[in-house]
């Protein structure tokens, strides 16, 4: 392990940081207390809003994301609930890992222990969004215990696996070419591309950041549950995707779920693919907590 580590060196963690920190000032709409929780694989960088009192809802962010991507988000489900924004150990953002993380059980094991050190007690609601909601099946099948709701929007794998277009765009995206990562972010947030020309250079900005200065292949590849682990999931589980995603078939995921685990709330959010959570806020938002809420 390097001092650097997850990033390509110092001077890129550096200008990573200093990028993180000027949207952090820019982007992020409420005040929070921003605190590094001790773990053993490292200090884990943790945005906290919300009433003190309230329900904790611990917010998990797709891969080479960080706590940022819920500015559109956060202050909905603050008003509500203690939110809990995270950057992932050993992926972008303020969290400082010194031990790696080599598997899921270790992912996992780390997450468990992240909630023991922040006090959350045993009925967590949890959001995931991508890498962070097939984080969040995983979590849920190993620790069903400390969970009251989760909500899983467009978890990566998880009910299908990934396209090819995804998997080879996404690749060419990781070399750090800006035509490529403009090419991936047009795509995948067609949407948000057509609506928004503002929000969708800054996520090409963002994106080109990430991967000219994080060290390659640093995320756990995210796998596809068995229908025996999808019915397995007990506590009351949502499940929302864009209906134009691109990382896998919408409405094939839709179907599977519906034949294998109909315990699950299943819902298309129309208008939106992997981008919903800026596209269809308003709706994304109000869907989560009417289900949080039941």
């Amino acid at each position: 392990m390097t001092a650097f580590y997850p990033y390509r060196s110092l001077a890129a963690k550096e200008t990573y940081l200093s990028f993180y920190d000027s949207r952090s000032v820019k982007e992020w709409p409420i005040h929070s207390e921003n605190r590094m929780a001790p773990t053993s694989f490292g200090q884990t960088f943790v945005r906290i809003s919300g009433p003190a009192g309230a329900p904790p809802l611990v917010l998990l962010p797709g891969g080479t994301a960080t706590s940022l991507m819920w500015a559109p988000n956060i202050r909905a489900f603050s008003e509500v609930y203690r939110t809990l924004a995270i950057d992932l150990i050993g992926d972008a953002g303020r969290s400082v890992c010194t031990k790696a993380v080599r598997c899921l059980n270790d992912l996992v094991a780390w997450l468990d222990e992240l909630f023991s050190v922040l006090e959350l007690g045993s009925a967590i609601n949890i959001v995931g969004l991508s890498h962070g909601g097939w984080l969040t099946c995983q979590f849920a099948l190993r620790f069903p215990e400390r969970l009251n709701r989760i909500v899983l929007l467009a978890p990566a794998a998880t009910v299908r696996r990934f396209s090819v277009e995804f998997m080879i765009r996404g690749a060419l995206a990781a070399t750090g070419s800006r035509h490529f990562v403009s090419a991936v972010v047009h795509w995948l947030f067609a949407d948000l591309a057509r609506t928004n020309q503002i929000r969708t250079d800054a996520a090409v900005d963002g994106m080109l950041r990430t991967f000219q200065c994080m060290q390659p292949w640093r995320v756990i590849a995210p796998t596809v549950l068995k229908d025996h682990e999808l019915r397995s999931l007990r506590m009351p589980t949502l499940y929302l995707v864009g209906e134009h995603e691109k990382i896998y078939d919408a409405q094939k995921a839709m179907l599977r779920l519906k034949k294998v685990a109909p315990q699950i709330t299943a819902e298309v959010i129309p208008g939106a693919g992997h981008d919903f959570t800026i596209v269809q806020a308003e709706m994304l938002n109000r869907k989560v907590l009417d289900f949080l809420a039941q």
